[in-house]
């Protein structure tokens, strides 16, 4: 059968279609760049937006519209709205985040095992989805209660993959060349908490563990990590870019400069906190460019406490130009 293959949101989302990628290739199926050529359309769906969760409609409409395929609906939205997501035109079936992993032998009615016998080898998914970037998952769902994030709800409780696992998935990746393409240049380890990778493992384990295991497998030139949570970070931890093939970048969100408003947000640190960890990052990796999040309006939020975050932003940049920096 054709498959066409589409997401909405993040990098997580991004690396599960290209799982769902190879479990098909392995099957025999063809993977084609648009839904009018598919018999199955899959959506990897997202809600952690109103507008995401609007694309995520809209591209399952624009699906059927386009083509008689079964639209298959996985991801956030598509769990957290089953109903809804039921009652679009041309949708065949649901997969909940809980059954997003059993997807491919699910629809096909094949046991999972299959995909622990066969190799599964990573092409580039045609289309929009080509990427020179290999999207790896190594965790899932989060145990934060920020008060604004829906995606705890969706994806349930924080769950990490072993080192065992993600290092398969980094040498697949590293493999494509075997099958006429370009292997990936950037390996690109994501989650929902990735920060939090390896509490739960027993032995329990740090990221820095696993970042460090990647570097020793990878023949990739560079190694990029998402978004990471401040408060599972020390300063040893960027002792790791002393290895050059760790991409000089860091998304550590903050969401407000305002120590009242991160309490009412659940948020486990404050401006102050964080502002040590960025000057610390700075100091260890120079000329890091150093990213975040802000989110304005808030519940509750006043005029004198919104004032705070731009205030914030303003000093960390004032700081970061005046050593050449970024933030």
């Amino acid at each position: 059968m054709n498959i066409y293959l589409d997401t909405v949101g993040c990098r997580l989302n991004q690396a599960e279609i290209e799982q769902y990628a190879r479990q098909f290739r392995v099957l025999g199926h063809t993977l084609v760049d648009t839904p009018e050529q598919a018999e199955i359309v899959v959506l990897n769906t997202c809600a952690v937006t109103s507008a995401a969760a609007s694309d995520s409609r809209q591209k399952a409409r624009q699906a059927h519209r386009s083509s008689q395929a079964r639209v298959v609906l996985t991801g956030c939205w598509a769990t957290l709205h089953p109903e809804e997501a039921a009652a679009l035109p041309g949708v065949a079936e649901i997969f909940p985040n809980s059954q997003k992993d059993q997807l491919v032998s699910g629809l096909l009615q094949v046991p999972a095992e299959i995909f622990e016998q066969e190799p599964l080898e990573r092409r580039p998914i045609p289309g929009a989805r080509l990427r020179t970037r290999a999207f790896i998952k190594a965790q899932d769902g989060c145990d934060n209660h920020c008060t604004f994030c829906i995606t705890r709800l969706a994806r349930g409780a924080g769950h990490s993959r072993s080192i065992e696992q993600v290092l398969s998935d980094v040498r697949l990746a590293q493999l494509e060349s075997q099958a006429g393409g370009t292997a990936a240049r950037e390996i690109v380890l994501t989650g929902v908490h990735l920060g939090s990778w390896g509490a739960d493992l027993s032995p329990s384990l740090r990221i820095s563990h696993l970042v460090q295991a990647v570097l020793q497998e990878m023949s990739a030139s560079r190694l990029r990590l998402s978004s990471l949570e401040p408060w599972d970070l020390d300063e040893d931890f960027f002792a790791l870019w002393q290895d050059p093939r760790l991409c000089r970048h860091l998304h550590l969100p903050l969401q407000s400069g305002c120590a009242a408003t991160l309490r009412r947000m659940a948020r486990h640190t404050s401006p102050d906190e964080f502002a040590a960890l960025v000057a610390a990052a700075r100091k260890a990796i120079p000329g890091a460019a150093i990213t975040t999040d802000i989110i304005t309006g808030f519940p509750g939020e006043t005029d004198a406490e919104f004032e705070e975050s731009p205030n914030a932003v303003n000093r960390r940049t004032s700081s970061a130009s005046s050593s050449g920096l970024n933030l």
